[in-house]
């Protein structure tokens, strides 16, 4: 019987070939869509899980009242180690680490590398795979190293290297070369191996290697060091509130404890909570969009099959005068229905796999190819719910008609419930609606990152990282590169410095006027550069100069948000002003203030800034080349191999920098497009197998409007106002929610676009437009078909 059910059903699926691959497309759409973000949420739920006892590991987070003395990732040095000592019956173990780039050298290969120097407990606290070598031994020793299976076949194309030598080079210029003593495979994406795009896929070296390049974590004055503790089983993070608070209260200076909050954040979390929820809030976004993809795919399916339903009514009443049972004619009709979104739920899996790679390009994460059960069962479930959805009209309520109606097709007995076929109409439209206005504004957002007065031109610039000599002969010999590069004809002007406007800077400092008490300080962003900083970028000054050379090191340079904090009333009032250091009572003189120039992103709005020069603060890690144009970089390459031998030229361009700042804002706005292209065309296709059915259902009204001499236009015009109207009622509810939706999404940026009446207008006449264009093309040839033929069809 099933067989005889399977076979009646495919060869309805065949006649109506044209309904059935609408609906097949359609739906499979929907759910490619919809697996795809759910393979990229259930990616990055996994980051950290993977690590050994996961649930007990924790990072200790800190919030600080000025929140320029620390970074919220970073900890005081010792605090981790002092807890594991002092509390051992409630931190099981500990890991510190000091993030380090420097220049590393295999035999001919040089790369700018990444380092974690840090406590030996790291192989063994998160279970990292020792491929090669010995895990309880890899750190002993002062000059050993441990990096990756990826980093070893980078530096040496294969992965067994324990043995081999690494010359990595220190701040002062001298290079050590340090044995490779185990090479290790990283269980997963985690926040301990790639904490951040600054400490992500490093080399390991132990606690004892720190002196080579002149530092020190194991004391209570270094506030930047990443620090995690594990805790005992059945420990919770509030046990260790009054732990840190003594320990703090005990060692660290009055400034310290009167700013810092340091507590604890589950590791296993911690990735999605960082940055103020923002992968978390991504996460939900991506997911409600493939929701509502998904949720118009499967409303368009149950849509047409219903609408299609009711043109079967006299094949009903001729199963039914031969015998066929109602049960029969249930099951025939679900089991028609569920074939469908089988076709529908493989096509969609070949798309899935097709789409995968370019999918996960896009949002810069490779999609992972195995599953656990319960992803594997959502298609499963999906096919179930929707392939009864969908059967449930025909199989209950058209099999219930008397035989004489169904063989009379007596449509009067079966009241066909079109309210609630073009509300599902107007839900598709109306989510496409959001999903539009959505894109439209997450664009323009995107675009003022890089479109607005940043304050500086960054147009051309390309910077890369230079050695870190920080000796005097080490910055006398960069100021001397430094004027070879500028003397080059590729190239209008560089500088020297610490930091590039990347978010990043070398610090802070408490400052407040010299003649004012301490209480006043303005907690400042601390710039490091030469004096040719200002010109490089093109950073307008408001009053006074900026750095000359020769330079007096007590002179300083501000920024208009600076001046306004510090209570000048202008800033030319601000010129020749003394300046102090709360923590080292350093005197500073202000000589100029610069226009307000963008720092971090436009989450947060300008920040006080000092800007001192090299003299002063002599450490500096970037070159800023602004180029005459790309085709420079060729020149500037061969320049600095000639001048840094052995150093490798790794630049970027300031689109680049900006691109990694706004990585995840990016990532959405990629999505919202794809979303929107796959919304229209579920839509789409929808409308036309709408059209299509109403057109069949009414071939003889058509045919009698034209004998009673309805012209071509009035008819098309008829089913064009039909759906204009849908469309209408779904903008009308759509507009309000997408405002509600990206007014809270944009309240997350200081800098923001205006929501205007632009994307609201343009989406609704989008929509229109397309959707017109649709019936048209479909209902004219229906309306210049002969009446008398329409007159005859049965």
């Amino acid at each position: 019987m099933l067989k005889n059910y399977i076979m009646i059903a495919w060869r309805n699926i065949l006649k109506s070939r044209f309904y059935s691959l609408l609906n097949i497309i359609g739906l499979a759409t929907g759910i490619a869509f919809a697996m795809l973000i759910m393979a990229y949420v259930w990616s990055e739920l996994q980051v950290n899980v993977h690590l050994k006892n996961a649930g007990n590991h924790y990072i200790i987070h800190s919030k600080w009242k000025d929140p320029n003395m620390g970074y919220d990732l970073a900890t005081i040095g010792a605090l981790p180690k002092a807890l594991k000592e002092q509390y051992p019956s409630l931190v099981k173990n500990y890991y510190r680490f000091d993030g380090i780039t420097t220049n590393a050298t295999a035999g001919e290969k040089s790369f700018r590398q990444g380092l974690q120097v840090g406590d030996s407990t790291l192989l063994n606290m998160y279970g990292f795979k020792v491929l090669y070598g010995d895990a309880r031994t890899a750190l002993n020793d002062p000059f050993s190293i441990v990096l990756t299976d990826e980093l070893a076949k980078k530096y040496f194309g294969v992965t067994d290297v324990t043995g081999k030598a690494i010359t990595l080079e220190n701040f002062a210029g001298s290079k050590h070369d340090f044995l490779v003593t185990a090479v290790i495979k990283i269980p997963g994406e985690n926040s301990v191996s790639s904490l951040d795009d600054d400490n992500a896929n490093c080399f390991y070296l132990p606690l004892s290697a720190l002196s080579f390049f002149g530092r020190n974590i194991d004391n209570w004055n270094n506030r930047f060091v990443v620090g995690y503790v594990e805790l005992q089983d059945g420990i919770t993070p509030a046990s260790l509130e009054k732990p840190i608070a003594t320990l703090l209260k005990t060692n660290t200076s009055p400034d310290t404890q009167e700013n810092l909050h340091a507590f604890l954040l589950p590791l296993k979390s911690y990735y999605l909570e960082k940055n103020n929820n923002l992968v978390k809030r991504m996460l939900f976004t991506l997911s409600a969009i493939a929701l509502f993809i998904l949720l118009m795919a499967v409303i368009n399916f149950i849509n047409m099959s219903v609408s299609r339903s009711s043109s079967r009514m006299k094949e009903i009443g001729m199963r039914k005068v031969l015998g066929g049972l109602r049960r029969q004619l249930i099951w025939q009709f679900l089991i028609e229905s569920t074939i469908l979104v089988c076709f529908s739920a493989l096509l969609a899996l070949v798309i899935y796999q097709l789409a995968s790679p370019a999918f996960g390009q896009m949002l810069n994460k490779k999609l992972p190819g195995s599953f656990p059960l319960y992803f594997i069962a959502f298609p499963l479930l999906l096919i179930l719910a929707t392939g009864l959805a969908a059967g449930l009209y025909p199989a209950f309520v058209l099999s219930s008609l008397k035989s004489v109606d169904s063989l009379k097709g007596r449509l009067k007995t079966v009241k066909e419930n079109v309210l609630l076929r073009k509300s599902l109409v107007a839900f598709q439209f109306f989510t496409a609606a959001i999903v539009l206005i959505g894109a439209f504004i997450i664009t323009k957002q995107v675009q003022l990152f890089f479109s607005k007065d940043l304050g500086y031109n960054k147009e051309y610039i390309v910077s890369a990282q230079v050695p870190r000599d920080w000796t005097p002969a080490g910055v006398n010999r960069m100021r001397g590169i430094r004027n070879q590069f500028a003397d080059m004809p590729e190239v209008r002007n560089v500088t020297l410095s610490y930091e590039v406007p990347d978010g990043a800077n070398s610090g802070s400092l408490s400052i407040h006027r010299a003649e004012a008490d301490s209480n006043t300080s303005v907690a400042s962003y601390l710039l490091t550069t030469d004096a040719y900083y200002a010109d490089t970028y093109s950073i307008p000054m408001e009053s006074g100069r900026f750095f000359n050379d020769p330079v007096d090191s007590s002179k300083v340079v501000i920024n208009a948000t600076m001046s306004k904090a510090l209570g000048f009333a202008n800033p030319t009032e601000a010129i020749g002003r003394q300046l102090k250091d709360k923590s080292s009572g350093t005197i500073f003189t202000i000589a100029g203030v610069t226009k307000d120039f963008h720092f971090t992103t436009m989450q947060q709005a300008v920040q006080p800034m000092l800007i001192v020069h090299l003299k002063l603060n002599t450490i500096f890690r970037y070159f800023s080349f602004k180029l005459k144009g790309t085709s420079s970089i060729a020149a500037v390459q061969k320049k600095w191999a000639a001048l840094m031998p052995g150093t490798p030229f790794e630049y970027k361009f300031m689109d680049d920098r900006l691109a990694r700042m706004y990585k995840t804002e990016i990532q959405l706005k990629q999505a919202a497009y794809t979303a929107t292209l796959l919304s229209f065309i579920i839509v789409l296709l929808g409308v036309m197998g709408m059209i299509s059915l109403s057109i069949q259902k009414r071939t003889k009204e058509i045919g009698i409007r034209k004998v009673l001499g309805a012209s071509i236009s009035s008819i098309v015009t008829l089913f064009v106002k039909e759906f204009m109207l849908v469309i209408a009622i779904a903008g009308v509810i759509a507009c309000p929610v997408a405002y509600l939706i990206m007014k809270r999404w944009l309240d997350d940026y200081v800098y923001r676009v205006d929501i205007t009446a632009t994307p609201f207008v343009l989406t609704l006449i989008l929509l229109a437009a397309i959707t017109g264009v649709l019936i048209v093309l479909q209902t004219i040839k229906a309306a210049l078909g002969n009446p008398v033929k329409s007159l005859k069809i049965e």
